[in-house]
């Protein structure tokens, strides 16, 4: 196993000396050249003075210090493995479950951060910069000199809403309902499928994948109870994460929850509401849906066939890949849906969208 332990001590390296790089040059180096006569938006913030989005440097510099520890805490997992006494049954080389466990966690919290800001970054524009003036404004801009126009529009625009709070408030009660409904389903998802990977750690840190390779049923029971508390191991709490049997069990059960969870939220947000498809749902939601319910099918799917195969490393690998395919396709949903969170609500300044982030209104409302 050298040169994978190698080659992801040097991959991580890599990955830092980038980030840190890009960040150098994109903060210190890289200045854009923003034209006025762009038609996108009516007036750039003059805070703007750099490639990296204004309040974005905090993010950057907590990302690094995320990637560094990520670095520690691997250590701190591969330090458990060494010495004779970290070996097992078949004379290899053991870490920790819990470490093992940690580290991933670090790594999915790390990447899930990462995906985040940057789309944050790419949506800077639409959430913060005010719409470009109206066929009418432009046209009564046209008649005065370019400095007067170009002033006026400047002056309309600091108080015109950024194009995110323009389309929340435009939203009839039932769509953003609908939205807001169909967040809170996608973000419950993106919940589940951290803690099923951080479930998997376990049993991988366990072997626990080489057991009970029947589906659905476990050596004919759903619950193999005799099996899933082992009494000579205190405390009790232990067997959650060490014995096989409960370790297999909580993944199944977390694994089964995360797909019921993404197909519920799919279906809720493309079907459950015919009248709000159009407007309470963007094109990119509506893609994020689909692509999560079919991503989390399919991972449920691949986990089963890893189990009944006796977990060999390319389904295992597979199964692995998939779980980041699902934790992405769930945080892109999430954050196109964005415009129903309570923060954008209640600064679009709709009456009706208040109530609904108050609670007072129909059917009450989540936060956002």
């Amino acid at each position: 196993i050298y040169y994978w332990e190698w080659g992801h001590r040097m991959m991580g390296r890599f990955v830092g000396a980038v980030f840190g790089g890009g960040w150098a040059y994109f903060t210190w180096m890289h200045r854009p050249t923003i034209s006025q006569s762009s038609s996108s938006f009516a007036a750039i913030p003059r805070n703007i003075v750099s490639a990296i989005p204004p309040g974005y440097q905090s993010r950057l510099a907590l990302l690094f210090a995320m990637g560094g520890t990520q670095g520690l805490v691997g250590w701190w997992m591969v330090k458990s493995g060494l010495g004779d006494d970290r070996r097992g049954d078949r004379s290899e080389i053991r870490v920790s479950p819990y470490r093992l466990a940690a580290h991933l966690g670090m790594a999915v919290g790390t990447y899930s951060a990462l995906l985040w800001t940057g789309l944050g970054a790419l949506s800077y524009p639409v959430d913060c910069y005010a719409a470009a003036a109206s066929a009418g404004d432009a046209n009564s801009a046209s008649k005065a000199s370019a400095t007067t126009a170009t002033k006026t529009i400047a002056e309309r625009s600091s108080a015109q809403f950024s194009l995110l709070q323009q389309y929340a408030k435009q939203l009839t009660p039932a769509s953003l309902q609908h939205a807001r409904r169909t967040r809170v389903g996608v973000l419950s998802t993106v919940g589940l499928t951290g803690l099923t990977i951080l479930s998997g750690a376990f049993v991988a840190g366990n072997d626990a994948g080489n057991a009970y390779n029947t589906y659905p049923l476990m050596n004919g029971q759903w619950m193999p109870w005799n099996d899933m508390i082992d009494p000579d191991t205190f405390p009790r709490w232990r067997n959650m994460f060490e014995n096989t049997a409960t370790v297999q069990w909580n993944h199944r059960v977390l694994g089964t929850c995360t797909a019921l969870s993404a197909v519920g939220a799919a279906g809720y947000g493309l079907l459950r509401h015919p009248a709000a498809r159009g407007s309470g749902t963007t094109p990119q939601v509506r893609r994020g849906l689909a692509a999560l319910g079919t991503a989390a099918t399919a991972q449920m799917s691949l986990g089963i066939a890893t189990l009944l195969n006796y977990v060999p490393i390319h389904l295992a690998a597979g199964h692995q890949l998939g779980s980041l395919v699902v934790l992405t396709c769930g945080v892109y949903t999430a954050h196109s849906l964005r415009y129903a969170g309570r923060n954008v609500v209640s600064r679009a300044g709709n009456g009706v969208a208040g109530r609904l982030v108050g609670g007072s209104g129909p059917g009450g409302g989540g936060g956002g």
